[in-house]
């Protein structure tokens, strides 16, 4: 077994990402990433350097402090310890590019702040209200999607979630009533999703195949498809103050962003 070790002055996070980025390159090697966070002084490298001693290995590491980067050049090369700084020379880099002095201080892209609260508690909304799941939390969603099964609305709402909005969907069954809170959603919160009828099926075809079942039953047949996006177009008829946009062939973010573009502004955090 290989030991890698990664050192960070922050979560580790950073460092953790490149190294497992470049060992996707080497197949079938058994290495194990050793993860010491928080960094913040002299000590907390010599503890770390001592399990490195103990267990041999090497060392990434990304420490924004040039003077406890240079501490660890210096330990290492006394302990004849492979290392590698990650950080230090794209700092100097990018100071020399831009002309002006980083300011060295560590985890500033993991503050905590209101806003990072603010999306993690929309996250955890939207998870909580996908596909359908408890209907009664639907009036504190920012947005309520809706639409036909894989027609985008799960990979939207954890986009717009990750933009701050709560966002709950709801699926249109063709056959089954819809949950009745639904009617009770402020009309310009709520956004019907449309897609094409040949679209559709081909994604469905394709979710069927990743799931190996045959894709020939009713959910990807061409008729019962349309007849499902028929009663889907009735159902937003039924309801004129709703937004309702096409999907077909646009991107997460591009559908995102003209659901935000369109929507009233009384929701918007951007």
């Amino acid at each position: 077994m290989y030991h890698v070790y990664l050192l960070s002055d922050a979560t580790g996070e950073t460092v953790e990402r490149v190294a497992r980025a470049a060992l996707t390159q080497f197949k079938d090697v058994d290495v194990r990433l050793r993860r010491v966070g928080q960094i913040r002084n002299r000590d907390d490298i010599l503890k770390a350097l001592d399990e490195v001693d103990r267990l041999p290995g090497i060392i990434f590491y990304t420490l924004v402090n040039t003077e406890l980067a240079q501490f660890v050049r210096n330990e290492c090369e006394a302990r004849q310890l492979e290392a590698v700084d990650l950080i230090t020379p794209l700092l100097f880099k990018l100071a020399e590019f831009l002309e002006m002095r980083p300011q060295k201080l560590p985890g500033l892209q993991y503050e905590m702040n209101s806003e990072y609260y603010r999306r993690m508690e929309a996250v955890d909304f939207t998870v909580k209200q996908d596909d359908g799941q408890e209907p009664r939390n639907l009036h504190k969603a920012d947005i309520v999607l809706i639409g036909v099964s894989r027609s985008s609305k799960t990979p939207l709402s954890m986009y717009l979630a990750h933009k701050g909005y709560k966002v709950a969907n709801v699926p249109i069954i063709q056959g089954i009533d819809p949950p009745p809170e639904l009617e009770e959603v402020e009309p310009e919160r709520v956004v019907g999703l449309i897609i094409d009828t040949q679209r559709l099926v081909d994604i469905r075809c394709a979710r069927l195949r990743n799931l190996r079942q045959s894709p020939r039953g009713s959910y990807a047949d061409y008729r019962q498809v349309e007849e499902e996006l028929a009663y889907c177009r009735r159902f937003y008829r039924a309801h004129p103050a709703w937004l309702v946009i096409d999907v077909t062939n646009k991107s997460v973010e591009e559908s995102a962003a003209e659901i935000l573009s369109r929507l009233h502004g009384d929701i918007r955090h951007d």
